[in-house]
């Protein structure tokens, strides 16, 4: 009993040593790291507590039981700084992955480039990350290529160097939901005050660590309204072909992140102004130079924010669609010179995922339902028949609709055409019997040659392969 009391009284003296002394608003220099930090207390930050999820608030609790230091931080500071509801909350921690592994039993060490951990609670994941630190010789968990970007980063330290590791002011704020009060080393809540994105250190040599933070940039400007530093800005139009170095699969996330974010339209048009777009998508500027293809681009992005902010779901397989339909347009024009219209349009589109795949990692998946959705649009030419029912029967084929009336609405087709679709969907069996056009005597016999070349299987019922059920939407 006496055993107890004595642990009890000793632990208790540990979590009073740890909490940070808030004189003068700084912490004192023996508090790891924290005697740089400004300290805001609630009545400066106001960040409401009530709007942190249950799941984080628990994992920062599991890990300060255990004796470690642990915050919330990054994004979902900023969020909350910005009265905006995060959409995930990331811990920061002074326990190893190892560590956090043996507190949370339901978690999971993640990634190579920079380890991290996965707690779960329920459908919820809350990523964990050990503070950064810098590395200090050849033996440290670290690498870094010629040109100066990190390739690998494994090297542990203090809060204030994690800190210094962090790419944005605005992203490098620590809050601890215990003792409700924010820690910052860079002066990220006055820029976020001041409507300031910077960039911490020296711009240059933070872009060529790694590129992507210039598409991070951008992306976070747009998203969060906020301008980018004159400093933080200079250098991305003069250091954009870094991003050829990025691996391809990195791009593409970050391409998602970016049109996904319900800031399409500025982001695109940040993507311009600073060049960055010719390593991701290289064709979108040639499609952004032609009136047609511009209206049609900025009518789906407008379309994808739309949906993005009304809590609706956009797949990225119908968003890369739109962005190189009208390169795929060009190429099938082409091919129409010398091919049918059908074996021209695949023709078309190998031309374009072959040209884009090598610059940017579309994953199989979304490359299946991209070629559905464009195969689909020779299809609504067709109104004789037993086509049109055939085609309103794919199960893609709400997306490929969708697609056919942003075309129409463009100007690329003649709006009779999308009236005449729009009546077909909407009618019942009667109407539609009567709608549908008579064929002709050559559509007949080219029909019956197909049957006959394919062993009688309708070529309707192929023309666009593929099953992929994820909807466009």
């Amino acid at each position: 009993m006496i055993k107890k009391i004595i642990q009890s009284w000793l632990g208790n003296k540990k979590k009073l040593s740890d909490k940070p002394s808030l004189q003068a608003g700084h912490e004192n220099s023996q508090n790891h790291g924290l005697d740089k930090a400004k300290i805001h207390h609630k009545k400066t930050h106001r960040i409401d507590k009530g709007l942190i999820s249950d799941a984080a608030l628990k994992t920062i609790q599991g890990l300060q039981k255990s004796g470690h230091k642990a915050y919330i931080v990054g994004g979902a500071v900023r969020d909350l700084l910005l009265n905006q509801h995060p959409k995930d909350f990331d811990v920061a921690t002074d326990a190893t992955p190892e560590q956090v592994r043996n507190i949370f039993r339901r978690s999971r060490i993640i990634g190579r480039r920079f380890r991290l951990v996965h707690v779960m609670f329920g459908s919820e994941i809350i990523e964990v990350s050990t503070f950064r630190g810098h590395a200090q010789d050849e033996q440290d968990d670290s690498k870094i290529n010629e040109s100066g970007r990190i390739i690998r980063d494994n090297v542990f330290g203090n809060i204030e160097q994690d800190a210094t590791r962090r790419d944005f002011t605005a992203n490098a704020l620590y809050y601890d939901p215990q003792q409700e009060h924010l820690i910052d080393f860079h002066d990220g809540l006055k820029d976020i005050q001041q409507g300031i994105l910077r960039i911490i250190g020296e711009p240059k040599q933070r872009y060529r660590e790694d590129p992507v933070r210039m598409l991070r940039a951008v992306r976070l400007s747009a998203k969060l309204g906020l301008d980018l530093d004159k400093k933080t800005a200079a250098p991305i139009s003069e250091m954009a072909d870094a991003l050829s170095e990025v691996p391809p699969s990195r791009l593409f996330d970050e391409m998602l992140k970016l049109f996904l974010s319900g800031h399409a339209m500025e982001s695109a048009k940040a993507l311009r102004k600073f060049g960055l777009h010719h390593g991701l998508l290289p064709l979108l500027d040639v499609v952004l130079e032609q009136p047609l293809g511009e209206r049609f681009v900025n009518l789906a992005l407008a379309n994808t924010d739309q949906r993005v902010l009304s809590g609706k779901t956009v797949s990225p397989a119908f968003l890369f669609a739109t962005l190189l339909w009208h390169e795929v347009l060009a190429s099938w024009q082409k091919h129409q010179q010398h091919l049918p219209l059908m074996p021209a349009i695949f023709a078309a589109m190998d031309d374009v995922i072959r040209i884009q795949t090598d610059k940017l990692a579309i994953h199989k998946r979304f490359t299946a339902g991209m070629r559905e959705i464009w195969a689909m649009q020779a299809r609504f030419e067709y109104r004789q028949g037993r086509r049109p029912y055939t085609l309103l029967e794919h199960p893609r084929f709400r997306a490929a609709y969708d697609f056919f009336l942003l075309r129409c609405e463009s100007g690329e087709i003649d709006v009779s055409i999308a009236q005449w679709w729009q009546q077909f969907v909407e009618a019942d069996a009667n109407s539609r019997a009567a709608m549908v056009l008579p064929e002709t005597t050559k559509s007949k016999s080219k029909r019956r040659r197909r049957r006959k070349r394919n062993g009688g299987q309708a070529a309707d019922n192929s023309a666009t392969g593929g099953t992929d059920q994820h909807d466009a939407h």
